[in-house]
C-alpha cells in the first residue's frame, strides 16, 4: 500500500488556504517538519494523525490515502497471480506471496496463502517445518479465525493447527479438530446449493454440474495417489498406469461427450507431471506430457467460455478466469 499522507497533508493545507508555518503552530512543530511530510522525506508522528485528520475533517484512511476498493483489487491480483504462477513456476509464486505478507500482513486471505505455503500446502507437510514455524503459523491462524467469518479461510486455519498437533505426536487432537469442525460429504456447500433447487430448473442442473467436476476431480486425484502410493510395482510401470488412465479419460470424454471428464484428465496431467518430478524419473521425457497439458488446458478454457458451470469451477478451483 503506498502511504500518501505528505500529498493529502499539502492538499488538505491548500484546501483550507493556510501555510505550513500556519499549520506548524497549530501542532506546536517546525515548519520545516511540516515541509518534509509534504515531500515525503518523512511522516508525521502517529499520535499526531487522529489530530491531524480531525482538524482537516477526514478520517485517518482519508489522510493516509488509504484507497480500501483499490487494496482490495490489489490483493485479489497478487492471489490470481500467485495461482497462476503456482503451477507453472512455484518460485515466483512462492517469492510473490512472501512480499504480498509483507505489504498485506493483516489481509485474511493472504495470511492464508503465505502460511499454506510455508507449511508445505495440504499434504505431505514436513512436520519439522511445521515445527520449527508453530508460533508463527498459530499466530497467523489465530488472527484469521479472530478476523473473518469466512468459512473456508477459518477452516484452513483450523487444519494447520491440526497439522500441528499431529507432527507434536497428538494425532487424536489432530482427528478430533477434523471431526469438529468440518462437515462430511453430505453436508458440504455445494451439496446444500443443489438440493435448494427443484430437479427440473436451470439451478439444479447448474449446481448438480459443479459437484460432478468437482467429485470427479476428487476422484482422479485419490486414483493417482493410490497409483503412487499403494501400487508395489516400478516407477516407469506407474507411469504407464497413469497414462492408461488419461487414455481412457479421453476416450471416455471424446466417444461420449462428457466434457465433465475433461477438468479431471487436466488434473490428472498434473498430478502426472508432478509426481515424475518428484520421483525424478530422469528417463522420462514430459514433452509429450506438456504437450497434452497445454491441449487440456485449451479445451477447457474454451468450454469455459460456452459453459457457465465450467467457468465457475475453474474460478473455485484454480482462483482465475482461465487455467
Amino acid at each position: 500500500m503506498n502511504i500518501l499522507i505528505g500529498e493529502n497533508i499539502k492538499r488538505l493545507r491548500k484546501n483550507k488556504n493556510i501555510t505550513q508555518e500556519e499549520l506548524a503552530e497549530v501542532f506546536n512543530i517546525t515548519p520545516a517538519a511540516v515541509c518534509k511530510w509534504e515531500t515525503n522525506e518523512t511522516y508525521p508522528d502517529i499520535t499526531l494523525l487522529f489530530p491531524l485528520a480531525h482538524y482537516f475533517g477526514v478520517t485517518i484512511d482519508d489522510l493516509m490515502g488509504y484507497d480500501e476498493q483499490k487494496i482490495e483489487e490489489e490483493i485479489n491480483k497478487v492471489i490470481e497471480d500467485y495461482w497462476k504462477l503456482y503451477f507453472n513456476d512455484y518460485s515466483k509464486a512462492k517469492e510473490l506471496i512472501i512480499e504480498a505478507y509483507k505489504k498485506y500482513p493483516n489481509n485474511c486471505s493472504i495470511m492464508d496463502l503465505y502460511m499454506m505455503d510455508k507449511a508445505g500446502g495440504n499434504a505431505d507437510n514436513d512436520y519439522q517445518v511445521l515445527l520449527d514455524n508453530k508460533k508463527e503459523f498459530i499466530d497467523i491462524s489465530d488472527k484469521i479465525l479472530n478476523n473473518t467469518n469466512d468459512s473456508r479461510l477459518c477452516l484452513n486455519a483450523w487444519n494447520i493447527k491440526a497439522k500441528i498437533l499431529h507432527a507434536e505426536g497428538k494425532t487424536k487432537e489432530a482427528i478430533a479438530i477434523y471431526e469438529d469442525k468440518y462437515p462430511n460429504f453430505y453436508h458440504t456447500s455445494n451439496q446444500k446449493k443443489e438440493q435448494l433447487f427443484a430437479k427440473d430448473t436451470n439451478e439444479f442442473q447448474h449446481y448438480l454440474l459443479l459437484n460432478i467436476y468437482e467429485l470427479t476431480d476428487f476422484v482422479l486425484n485419490k486414483k493417482m495417489k493410490k497409483i503412487w502410493f499403494c501400487y508395489e510395482v516400478s516407477l516407469d510401470e506407474k507411469i504407464k498406469i497413469s497414462y492408461k488412465l488419461i487414455e481412457a479419460l479421453d476416450s471416455m470424454r471424446t466417444s461420449y461427450s462428457l466434457e465433465e471428464l475433461i477438468l479431471g484428465e487436466y488434473s490428472v496431467i498434473n498430478e502426472l507431471i508432478s509426481y515424475i518430478k518428484r520421483f525424478k524419473v530422469s528417463s522420462y521425457n514430459l514433452e509429450n506430457l506438456y504437450k497434452k497439458q497445454q491441449e487440456l488446458k485449451t479445451i477447457c478454457n474454451t468450454l469455459a467460455l460456452q459453459n457457465i458451470s465450467i467457468k465457475n469451477y475453474i474460478r473455485k478451483a484454480y482462483l482465475c478466469e482461465q487455467l
